[in-house]
């Protein structure tokens, strides 16, 4: 892609990594910053929960089916051009989302956002690559990783604070005044490299068939699946045929054809191959895990809305302070050496989330939560670092789609995952304790019959009061078992981390020096 400008000015790289990370940070906090909307969304557009759901997987599905194509069509159209593009669409998108007088008209103009800024995190990924010499990237790469980490952790909070101060429709309002500052910086200071060339090629439209129809299905399966019971549904099961069909015929297309709309050969890189599944498994942990405590605060003991995303704000605070000193260690140690440290110590502070109890207090939560923050900088700088150091950069942009494909995609199987695991590890839960109460168990009695007496004591007749003894011991049970089956699936996130743990040896030592990448 020819810039307009053949002699780009020579810009400080920070700059232009403001201009592209304030349009990025909007975009990845908007993943999830509708999620605690959904019922005054629901109840002021005259729908249920489970359709208002749509509006969280409207954008997902286009999210997922733009992401993958960035680096094409930042080749077809230029990557400035696509970027004030983007940008746009998506601020205009916006806006429109908060004006909607019906939940159709607000679908339909989630679509379009979720499509305008798939291509968001890829090309401000590419960008600042390109715009940092190799021994600075890893500053550059934290500074990144903060907008994608901590994103996603706020959007819950300051969905909640709006909603419930303004009004849902703030949710999307205050993308305007941000969408507007990211065009005028992006216009000011983000020029394309003269090493990147426009390129007139044919339009693969099978590949782009298939891929519609391969990430589509997938996503709408893997957010749809725990609310059908899985496979249990036909819809369901019709959605997964669809996937596997279009994601084959995707990767057969794109290795067979001159002109890929994605381009798979750079998986014949070493690290990049291996970095890309790592990223996936982490996305799979992380955000898991961000759906899952709010849900175990909230469900089992009982915080609000707000009270859940304050005890939370631990590990976005980590993240925040830990990022850019990682990324100035990634210059001078081994990002191979940070990554593994990232990793273990990760997988401890799973597992002392996997050791709670009902009685769990704010400074329970606090120290895991902080580990993890700052583990999660160990983890996000050195492997992005690492995985795109071997790739030339005129291909960076359609490395950095895949590598952001592959992270949402493992974000939206994690969320799945262990919301069924944790269901199914319930029931198996109240189950086991179930059996322990009977008239054979002592202990049992004992508990049953002191809260009849109590609440005979109240003026219960002994009829009603021994009804709701056996309710109370039977909620003391769901709610043990549900403890317990949180444990489960910390723990099951703890071991994912250390078995992620053998494949850092695998990776290649990343460039240290080298002679600064072309300036933007």
């Amino acid at each position: 892609m020819r810039s307009n400008n053949p002699a780009a000015p020579d810009i400080n790289p920070w700059l232009i990594a403001i201009a592209v990370m304030s349009s990025t940070f909007m975009e990845v906090l908007d993943t999830t910053v509708v999620n605690v909307s959904l019922p005054h969304i629901a109840g002021n557009l005259s729908s249920t929960i489970d359709e208002a759901t749509w509006t969280l997987t409207s954008y997902l599905v286009a999210n997922a089916i733009i992401l993958p194509m960035t680096g094409w069509l930042a080749s077809t159209f230029g990557r400035k051009r696509l970027l004030m593009m983007s940008v746009t669409g998506f601020t205009v998108a916006s806006f429109f989302c908060g004006l909607a007088p019906s939940l159709p008209f607000l679908i339909v103009c989630r679509v379009v956002q979720g499509a305008c800024g798939g291509g968001l995190q890829p090309l401000s990924q590419a960008i600042l690559l390109e715009s940092f010499p190799p021994e600075k990237r890893g500053q550059a790469m934290g500074f990144w990783a903060l907008g994608i980490v901590v994103a996603p952790m706020l959007g819950p909070v300051a969905g909640g604070w709006l909603t419930d101060n303004y009004s849902w429709r703030w949710v999307f309002y205050i993308n305007v005044p941000i969408g507007i500052i990211a065009i005028l910086l992006t216009q000011a200071f983000v020029f394309d490299p003269p090493y990147l060339r426009k390129n007139a090629m044919g339009i693969d439209y099978w590949g782009i068939g298939f891929l519609v129809l391969g990430m589509g299905s997938l996503q709408i399966m893997l957010d749809k699946g725990q609310e059908d019971d899985w496979f249990a549904s036909h819809f369901i099961v019709s959605l997964a045929v669809l996937a596997v069909i279009g994601i084959t015929a995707l990767i057969i297309r794109e290795l067979k054809t001159d002109h890929p709309i994605i381009d798979l050969t750079v998986f014949k890189y070493r690290s990049y191959a291996i970095g890309t599944f790592l990223m996936t498994a982490i996305g799979f942990v992380l955000y898991g895990s961000t759906v899952l405590l709010p849900l175990l605060m909230q469900e089992l003991l009982g915080y609000t809305a707000t009270h859940a995303g304050v005890t939370n704000l631990p590990r976005g605070m980590a993240s925040f302070l830990f990022m850019p000193l990682i990324g100035f260690l990634t210059g001078k140690v081994d990002s191979r050496k940070l990554l593994g440290v990232g990793l273990l110590v990760s997988a401890f502070a799973m597992f002392q989330l996997s050791r709670f109890s009902l009685d769990v207090g704010f400074w329970n939560f606090w120290w895991p939560l902080m580990m993890q923050g700052a583990a999660l900088g160990l983890v996000f700088v050195p492997l992005t670092t690492v995985t795109n150091d071997p790739i030339p950069r005129e291909r960076m942009g359609n490395a950095t789609s895949i590598f952001n494909l592959m992270r949402n995609v493992g974000a939206s199987i994690g969320i799945s995952m262990v919301e069924t695991l944790q269901f199914r590890r319930l029931q198996t839960h109240i189950n086991v304790l179930g059996k322990h109460v009977n008239a054979e168990n002592p202990l049992a009695m004992r508990m049953i019959a002191s809260m009849r007496g109590l609440f005979i004591s109240q003026g219960k007749d002994p009829a009603t009061a021994t009804k709701e003894a056996h309710a109370a011991i039977w909620g003391t049970v769901q709610q043990q078992a549900a403890m317990l089956s949180y444990n489960d699936v910390f723990m099951f996130l703890a071991l994912t981390f250390l078995a992620m743990f053998p494949l850092i040896f695998l990776m290649t030592k990343p460039k240290r020096g080298g002679a600064a990448p072309m300036a933007h």
